[in-house]
């Protein structure tokens, strides 16, 4: 068609519209006035209302490039698919980040009338005027065209690009509405058919050219041939099409998404450049993968076979937010768990994060590191910090259970102290997550304490040792004068009190000390390794302990 009827064919198909002009929007959006190094980034998730680790790991990139440098990071709804929206979904994703530290300068969820919010709206099906505005320029221009074709009319043309072995899709001599005259536009228009409007593609099947991801470096692909839909029979545009359009005039100046989309790569290349916009750099993050137990190979973390791919797991079970993120960032960056030990006392939002370093492979989740990290991280952290969070975690998940635990605000304390191991000479790393800890002071409170392991020794001498234990018990005792009467019962039963005697004549004695201490341990507790057993007894009580110890010799 002649220029003259291209213009002609947008005012057919937008001529209803008051659009504006492309020129307004370019006033309305101008280039942010930022540092020369500053960096623009976006979330830009569907509101589906479930937000997945791999939803974290890209925000967290996100996050730290544009906090690094002095720029922005905004959050972007991608809704254009109807049926995927689920109510409440926006607050869901501000909530779940907000709770792993992860923060927006800007964006959906926040009041457009806020200053800082001067790029939106950030919601795509509120943007549909721009994308239209865009869409006809695209037309006048001759880079697109209405496709009346039916369902029908697709599958038979996939139907025989198969049997011909070829590239299914709508392209080449396959794109039966790409070169109608206008009259047949019209016409076809005129008479209410519904149509979708494509992207004229002049990419060449035989062509490739060099794309530069900031992780992977330079990538050859081939260009795309493909007439690929921008908006849909409803008006509404495609992500390819919206994505374009939003990153152009939101400013982003690096997108950062999976490297599922890098196969996509070429279209919006042609994208960018048919608009005229300016290209923003792309990273493309590895696949968050595991070890698949059955087959001992590497897999891709699954949404629906994995839990652990869910961010509410995380919020569920307990882990601290500071754990996630610190093991998250010795995913991303490779130099950051180095970093991390050299500088155990700042705060690793100071890390200098790049994307420079990050995997160009799979990332391989490994829950046991993850663990690991908790431990270590808890740790490290006041004892204030963790009750607050253990208190926050049972307020939200064991409300009726928080009453009991939480009743004696200095006994749960003097509880945390000792898994923390406060004032011994290196802390204790005992604690992975809120569910985990409470399962281990459940030994404190009889609501929850369980025999969970049977004793090691006959049943004649278990009631022996305790109530020889009882009549020497002196709560008074401090640690050492405690266990020298342990040794004491040891020793009176036939059990070794020098380690090194009974490994060189183990005949000789019917046990060791040990196995005296565990017998009382076992009956205080219901478990076989605690904490210090001492300083359990501390905390309980004395006539929680001889209660406790009277039930066992009970045989209650």
């Amino acid at each position: 068609m002649t220029s003259e009827e291209n213009i002609k064919l947008a005012e057919l198909l937008f001529g209803h519209e008051e659009l504006k002009i492309p020129a307004y929007y370019e006033a309305l959006y101008p280039y942010r006035e930022l540092g020369n190094k500053a960096e623009v980034t976006r979330l830009a998730p569907s509101p589906t209302g479930f937000i997945h680790l791999g939803n974290l790991y890209s925000a967290l990139v996100d996050e730290r490039v544009a906090h690094t440098s002095d720029g922005v990071f905004y959050l972007r709804i991608e809704d254009t698919d109807a049926k995927r929206k689920v109510e409440g979904a926006v607050d869901l994703i501000i909530d779940s980040l907000r709770y792993f530290d992860i923060e927006f300068d800007e964006g959906a969820g926040y009041d457009d009338a806020d200053p800082v919010n001067a790029y939106g709206p950030y919601v795509q099906t509120e943007r549909v005027e721009i994308y239209h505005t865009f869409a006809k320029k695209l037309v006048e221009e001759g880079k697109a065209y209405p496709c009346f074709c039916t369902e029908e009319e697709l599958s038979g043309i996939r139907e025989e690009q198969e049997a011909a072995k070829l590239l299914t899709g709508y392209y080449g001599e396959y794109a039966i509405c790409r070169n109608w005259t206008f009259d047949q536009y019209k016409e076809a228009f005129d008479a209410g058919r519904p149509y979708v409007l494509r992207f004229r593609s002049d990419g060449s099947p035989d062509k490739e050219f060099i794309f530069k991801d900031e992780i992977k470096g330079e990538v050859k692909l081939p260009e795309n041939i493909h007439d690929i839909v921008l908006l849909k029979k409803d008006g509404i545009p495609t992500y390819h099409f919206a994505h374009a359009v939003d990153d152009h005039f939101m400013r982003t100046t690096l997108v950062v998404r999976g490297t599922e989309w890098l196969a996509s790569a070429p279209i919006h290349v042609q994208l960018f450049n048919a608009l005229g916009f300016k290209l923003p750099k792309y990273a493309h993050t590895a696949h968050m993968m595991k070890i698949d137990p059955e087959t001992d190979g590497k897999r891709k973390l699954s949404k629906r076979n994995d839990p652990e791919m869910s961010l509410a797991y995380y919020r569920e079970e307990g882990f601290h937010p500071h754990c996630i993120k610190v093991y998250l960032l010795t995913l991303l960056n490779s130099n950051f768990e180095e970093w991390h030990k050299q500088n155990p006392d700042k705060n690793i939002n100071e890390f200098p994060f790049s994307v420079k370093n990050m995997n160009n492979s799979g990332a391989l989740f490994d829950m046991d590191k993850l663990e690991n990290i908790c431990k270590n991280e808890l740790s490290q952290l006041q004892v204030i910090e963790v009750y607050d969070f253990l208190a926050d975690w049972a307020h939200r998940y064991e409300p009726e259970k928080k009453k009991i635990w939480f009743a004696d605000e200095a006994k749960i304390t003097d509880i945390i102290m000792l898994y923390m191991g406060v004032g011994q000479k290196r802390r204790r790393k005992d604690l992975v997550n809120a569910k985990q800890a409470f399962d281990q002071f459940s030994i404190f409170f009889n609501e929850f304490r369980k025999q969970e392991e049977d004793f090691k020794l006959p049943a004649e001498d278990v009631k022996t040792i305790l109530k020889e234990y009882l009549e020497s018990f002196d709560y008074n005792d401090d640690n050492q004068k405690w266990f020298d009467k342990i040794s004491a019962i040891a020793e009176r039963n036939g059990f070794a009190t020098d380690r090194k005697a009974y490994k060189a004549d183990p005949e000789s004695f019917r046990g060791d000390v040990s196995d005296v201490a565990t017998t009382v341990r076992i009956a205080v507790t219901g478990r076989s390794n605690t904490p210090d057993l001492w300083s359990i007894i501390q905390i309980i009580g004395l006539e929680e302990m001889e209660s406790r110890i009277n039930s066992v010799i009970k045989g209650e």
